[in-house]
């Protein structure tokens, strides 16, 4: 059976992945911000630490105390995390820090701690949940998408660094999914806002609002669709989740593709000439 360490069990798809691994008999160690989430323990263990992961010291704390319940973790899975929405010149420092705190130090904190103690293992899984705004941003998510943006950079060269060492590293960018990600316990808006921005930002809040509840992206389907990597004997790096997270991929790769041919001739005059 697998140990996995998720943080952010208490709803969307943290919740339905640790649902997802207790009901193949597996060990969950996840954390939570308050309360306990509604989960059957079915064939599995559960364990439940109680963390505020914008905390750095209680995040590596939380590895701690993961490993010395169960002696041994194969999955560690940063999935907690929430959204901020707005214009670059509208948000406040105070609103950056914090997001950068939960979505992407609390990340950081949690492989550094977890990585001496997969080594000594000789082996492990960590997963990433990104995010497809990390990868193929809109307007008004530029700073949520600064920080899945870091997050994807960090497990593209973590995965090299530890892939000798036995250890495997997955980022998973999903698109939008029927979990309570829109609803503000997952986002928030940020508290300036500004009429010259409604025809981009405006729109796109406005879009988030009509999508709530629609979302085309299954949890428990995501959940079953991680399982299957981590449990492959050749897992991917990048896995996305979800149709429009496929769409929105593939839409940038061909404008990122389309600009560089377009200038391609400029690129390359910045070489020197010659061999000298």
């Amino acid at each position: 059976m697998t140990t996995w360490f998720i943080t952010g069990i208490s709803r969307g798809l943290g919740l339905a992945l640790a649902k997802a691994a207790l009901a193949e008999g597996d060990t969950v160690i996840g954390t939570v911000r308050t309360g306990r989430p509604d989960l059957p323990a079915g064939r599995g263990t559960l364990h439940v630490l109680t963390v505020d992961l914008a905390d750095g010291e209680a995040a590596e704390a939380a590895v701690g105390q993961a490993f010395a319940l169960a002696g041994r973790i194969d999955v560690i899975v940063n999935n907690a995390g929430y959204g901020l929405l707005g214009a670059v010149e509208q948000a406040s420092d105070d609103e950056v820090a914090r997001l950068f705190a939960v979505d992407v130090f609390a990340p950081f904190r949690i492989v550094r701690a977890a990585l001496p103690r997969l080594r000594a293992q000789g082996a492990g899984h960590i997963v990433n949940i990104t995010s497809i705004a990390g990868r193929a941003p809109g307007a008004g998510s530029g700073l949520y998408a600064a920080a899945k943006h870091a997050l994807e950079g960090l497990s593209s060269s973590l995965a090299q660094e530890v892939g000798p060492l036995g250890i495997k590293v997955t980022a998973v960018a999903p698109g939008a999914f029927r979990t309570d990600f829109l609803s503000n316990h997952s986002i928030r808006k940020s508290s300036a806002e500004d009429a010259a921005y409604a025809d981009s930002v405006g729109r796109m809040s406005s879009a988030f609002d009509g999508m709530a509840g629609r979302q085309l992206g299954d949890p428990d389907r995501a959940a079953k669709a991680i399982l299957a990597a981590v449990r492959s004997d050749t897992p991917p790096l990048h896995l996305l989740l979800g149709s429009d997270a496929l769409n929105r991929a593939r839409s940038k790769l061909d404008a990122v593709i389309a600009e560089i041919d377009a200038w391609e001739a400029v690129t390359r005059s910045t070489d020197f000439t010659g061999r000298g």
